[in-house]
């Protein structure tokens, strides 16, 4: 090496060294790695900047002035057991209301006696949920196993059979309701989309108009103007002395609905596969359906995860709408629960409940997600 060359390599050495953390702030892992302390973190992340460093001050002002209010009214101040008169008198969250009116919060106005088979119902259907989210569990008898679970919540719901009261669905309301509506909407929606999306990319003229027509009509409109039509509408057109059901009908009018938003998620993935691919899978021969579920499908699928699954639920979450159509969902069952003179003060603390109720099967929802998207690609890896 050059005499010259030596203060530029000293110069390179010192400018690498500048450009790394400082020693003070890095902490060797296990295998050579080194990761940031907490100190050091903050400086490069929170302070490394005139305006990150305002921003930081700002908000944990904000959280400073709002944390500790918001903790007293709902944990340290709060009556968890006690009457109205204690909650009254108590300067924090009144979480007796949830005590007293947990079964019409729960179950609506289904019989009191009988309000163990919709939380034998809901339990079982939460179950098998969980069971159908685990990959090892994908088999064929799980269609079998899903096939059960349907006819023991019919036959505990509905009752009449093996010894159980007849309850009629205009007595259902709670969660129930807001399970079976959104689980239901979504699993007859996703096929549903899937031939909707196909067809508005068909190359025959009335196919992909009827498709284009009932998609762009659907998200044209409210989805509180399908539940009315399905509720007053509908019924209007049928024949003399033949009904339908009105948990059935909100259940097509939100299918539907879902339907025409998923079939657009799924066609932005289709449009996204490269051209390539449709020509190999003509190369070798395949024609139209396999070309389409076998090549095409599963890769438009997997690049759009995160919006099918937000749109189921945003699908979950429109189940509160139903209460046009005189369904008592979570949301509304929860609302005549604060309808009581003496628990009427403490509404808040009833849509907090509710709120949260919402929050863990939606969050559940986006944590799948998440699962899926991983899985999809390691699977894209291999």
């Amino acid at each position: 090496m050059s005499k010259d060359s030596i203060p530029q390599s000293a110069a390179a050495l010192a400018a690498s060294f500048e450009e790394e953390p400082s020693q003070a702030s890095v902490a060797t892992l296990p295998g050579g790695m080194t990761a940031l302390k907490p100190f050091g973190w903050a400086k490069n992340n929170l302070f490394n900047t005139r305006a990150n460093t305002v921003l930081t001050l700002v908000c944990f002002a904000i959280l400073w002035f709002a944390v500790p209010p918001v903790v007293n009214w709902v944990l340290l101040n709060a009556v968890w057991l006690g009457t109205s008169d204690e909650c009254r008198a108590a300067a924090g969250a009144c979480w007796s209301i949830i005590a007293v009116k947990h079964r019409l919060i729960f179950f609506g106005t289904y019989p009191y006696e009988e309000q163990w088979r919709p939380f034998l119902a809901c339990a079982l259907f939460v179950a098998m949920l969980g069971v159908s989210g685990v990959r090892a569990f994908w088999r064929p008898w799980l269609a079998g196993a899903w096939a059960l679970v349907l006819v023991a919540m019919g036959v505990l719901m509905w009752g009449g059979v093996l010894g159980l009261t007849h309850v009629a669905n205009d007595k259902w309301g709670g969660l129930p309701i807001t399970l079976m509506l959104s689980v239901f909407s979504i699993t007859l929606a996703f096929p549903l989309s899937i031939l909707l999306a196909l067809g508005r990319q068909s190359s025959l003229p009335a196919i992909r108009s009827l498709c284009v027509g009932f998609i762009e009509l659907m998200r044209g409109v409210p989805l509180v103007s399908v539940l009315f039509m399905a509720s007053v509408m509908f019924p209007l057109f049928l024949p003399e002395g033949v009904t339908i059901d009105k948990l059935l009908r909100a259940l097509a009018g939100l299918t539907l609905f879902t339907a025409a938003y998923l079939a657009e998620a799924v066609r932005g993935g289709l449009q996204a596969i490269p051209k390539g691919q449709y020509e190999a899978a003509d190369a070798l021969g395949l024609g139209y359906w396999q070309k389409t579920m076998l090549i095409i499908l599963p890769q438009a699928l997997r690049m759009v995860i995160p919006p099918i699954v937000n749109q189921f639920i945003s699908c979950f979450k429109d189940t509160s709408l139903v209460t046009i159509v005189g369904l008592y969902d979570l949301l509304t069952a929860a609302t005549v629960a604060t309808t009581d003179p003496e628990w009427r003060p403490f509404f808040a603390e009833v849509y907090v409940f509710a709120g949260l109720m919402f929050w863990i099967f939606c969050f559940s929802m986006s944590r799948y997600s998440q699962w899926l998207e991983r899985m999809a690609n390691r699977y894209n890896r291999r």
